[in-house]
């Protein structure tokens, strides 16, 4: 007996064993519904083993001189490989082969001997509801599932159209602009903003100390308090260019700039013309007066979206990237880089010479790689390489705490000049160092007040509500976290050391060492001012907020604090961490770095 199912989408002939044991054909159709599919799978499955046709997926044509036994198997039915997913499953070996329209539309099967048996009596009651029942004497089927044999055997689709070649792939991700046709090596850059402007961008940041761009730590009420202290020029967080271009808020309150920030520069991270350019065009509203593109973070949150220092791995698409902002923006561009994307320094040079050639206005230079982070001492030697080769203003960046290891780093390197990021969260005060060329010892009373300060602005920022609080205690518990860690560092005594090894990586040891200082013999003030303990943190900054301004509300509320036994508490926490975490480096230096240290920027 021969069973005939037909759908409008395909026809499928599978062998069925006649009574005499000679093997016909069995028209079925692929179908996506769960009841044809269960239906086909009793069909067709069970009689696998008798005639199992091969399956052969090239397109119609009126003559296939392939379709012999050694066609590939593959699966029928589209993508599907399974019944209820829209296909019939393949199966292996056989002496028939199998046909594919190429739209995937239509399949044939045809059984070894070539013949196609006629429908059955039983179409009409299985096919499915509201479609006309096929002719009883097999002369036609469906027009759309119409089929002819040859009289060779071969089955030719008389409906199928022609296969179209395949066009070529467009990317749609990438804009005209991100990939020009043309090189463009040797032609001039054209800014947007004339070469005058370019030129007084450069001058005024000759000889500065830059305030780096910090995340989290690089907020409005902190660079207004490096003001205070004499920054001239300010770098904002890093702004995530296309959360900026889709309205995320925290990413256009960082473009926001005080009024009182001399020099201020907007940073971006992006990997794409377009972004760069319509970030550029935000910041420049929003009153900056230049642009940083972020091309050393070695954070992995910005590395895996092929940001940050991951830019640093194609000097030559770099270059491409920052021509396009360059020549799209109305304000200085400046470029911030490592001196290598992995471990070998070798790069920098290239990479300094992409920025300069692409029309950046100044190139800042992290004196580590990206595989350094931050644990590494900052080489300012290859600093100085790049500064004499480069036309433009090389601002170097990398191991700054005090104002001497400032002047000792620029004679070294002959830099333009220099930033400092991590110096300045733990002694906002720095930038006041750097222009009086003298240590500032401040006593426990006289941080308080610069305490007090920051704690002032954040309120001016947020507002003294509920939310304005939250928000506070967001920030100012981390920046105690940096605070916290300020010791005094006076030349005489650690100057000739800071020359061999950077205070700022092996403050703590030097400090312990040169000292010797009982930690019992200090003012009480003084030890919670020094203590890491998180809570302490947090109940600082609590009394900062309600101390309303007045520096002797919020001494008297700190020394309330020191006295009531919770800084010995954890003073004692504080020691029991210390002893559970892994220092690298030379011990008796205190070297290696704890998480914290890396701020990207």
């Amino acid at each position: 007996m021969q069973h005939a199912l037909t759908t409008p989408r395909a026809v499928v002939f599978v062998p069925a064993q006649s009574a005499s044991g000679s093997t016909s054909r069995r028209t079925t159709t692929s179908t996506s519904s769960a009841p044809m599919a269960r239906v086909l799978t009793r069909l067709a499955l069970p009689r696998a083993a008798a005639a199992a046709p091969s399956i052969c997926t090239r397109p119609f044509r009126a003559s296939c001189a392939l379709a012999t036994s050694s066609c590939v198997p593959s699966r029928v039915g589209g993508r599907g490989g399974s019944v209820g997913s829209g296909g019939t499953s393949g199966w292996s070996g056989g002496g028939s082969s199998r046909h594919s329209s190429p739209m995937g539309s239509r399949t044939v099967v045809t059984s070894a001997a070539g013949a196609e048996s006629p429908p059955s009596p039983l179409a009409p009651s299985l096919a499915p509801s509201g479609q006309a029942p096929e002719a009883s004497n097999g002369s036609s089927l469906a027009a759309s599932t119409a089929a002819t044999t040859a009289d060779d055997g071969t089955v030719t689709d008389v409906d199928a159209p022609e296969a179209k070649p395949k066009g070529p792939h467009v990317d749609g991700r990438k804009q005209f602009a991100d990939s020009p046709p043309e090189p463009f090596l040797d032609t001039p850059v054209v800014r947007l903003v004339s070469d005058a402007d370019v030129k007084r961008f450069q001058e005024r940041i000759q000889g500065q100390l830059f305030l780096a761009p910090l995340t989290k730590g690089g907020n409005l009420p902190f660079r207004r308090l490096c003001v205070d202290f004499g920054c001239n020029v300010t770098v904002s967080e890093m702004v995530f260019a296309r959360f900026l271009l889709k309205g995320n808020p925290v990413e256009k309150a960082r473009l926001r700039r005080h009024a009182s920030e001399p020099l201020y520069g907007v940073q971006i991270a992006t990997n794409q013309i377009s972004e760069g350019v319509n970030a550029g065009r935000l910041a420049f509203d929003a009153g900056a007066d230049f642009l940083d593109l972020n091309c050393g973070c070695p954070i992995h949150e910005t590395w895996k979206r092929g940001l940050g220092a991951a830019l640093l791995r194609k000097p030559a698409k770099l270059e491409r990237l920052v021509r396009g902002i360059v020549e799209g923006v109305q304000l200085p561009v400046t470029v911030k880089i490592r001196l290598g994307a992995g471990s070998s320094e070798a790069p920098a040079q290239a990479l300094a010479e992409a920025c300069e050639r692409a029309g950046a206005s100044a190139v800042v230079v992290h004196g580590r790689t990206k595989d350094q982070r931050y644990t590494k001492a900052a080489n300012w030697n290859a600093i100085g390489e790049i500064q004499r080769a480069r036309d433009i203003p090389v601002v170097g960046n990398g191991d700054i705490l005090t104002w001497y290891e400032h002047k000792q780093r620029l004679d070294i390197s002959g830099a333009s000049a220099a930033m400092v990021g991590r110096g300045a969260l733990i002694k906002p005060w720095i930038f006041k160092e750097v222009l009086e060329g003298k240590e500032w010892e401040p006593t426990p009373e006289e941080r308080v007040e610069v305490y007090l300060r920051l704690c002032g602005f954040f309120k001016d920022h947020f507002q003294e509500d509920a939310m304005g609080m939250k928000r506070y205690m967001e920030f100012m518990p981390w920046h105690f976290g940096f605070f916290c860690r300020y010791r005094p560092l006076p030349e005489a005594t650690y100057g000739a050391m800071a020359v061999e090894h950077p205070l700022l990586q092996t403050r703590v040891g030097i400090v312990t060492a040169a000292e010797e200082l009982d930690v019992a013999d200090l003012r009480s003030l003084e030890r919670l001012l020094r203590c890491e303990n998180e809570d302490a943190h947090e109940r600082i900054c609590l009394a900062l907020w309600h101390a309303d301004g007045s520096v002797t509300a919020a001494v008297a509320a700190l020394e309330e604090i020191a006295g009531d036994g919770s800084l010995e508490r954890w003073d004692a926490e504080a020691m029991e961490e210390k002893s559970r975490e892994t220092r690298g480096g030379d011990e008796r230096l205190g070297g290696g770095e704890r998480e914290p240290w890396a701020i990207r920027g």
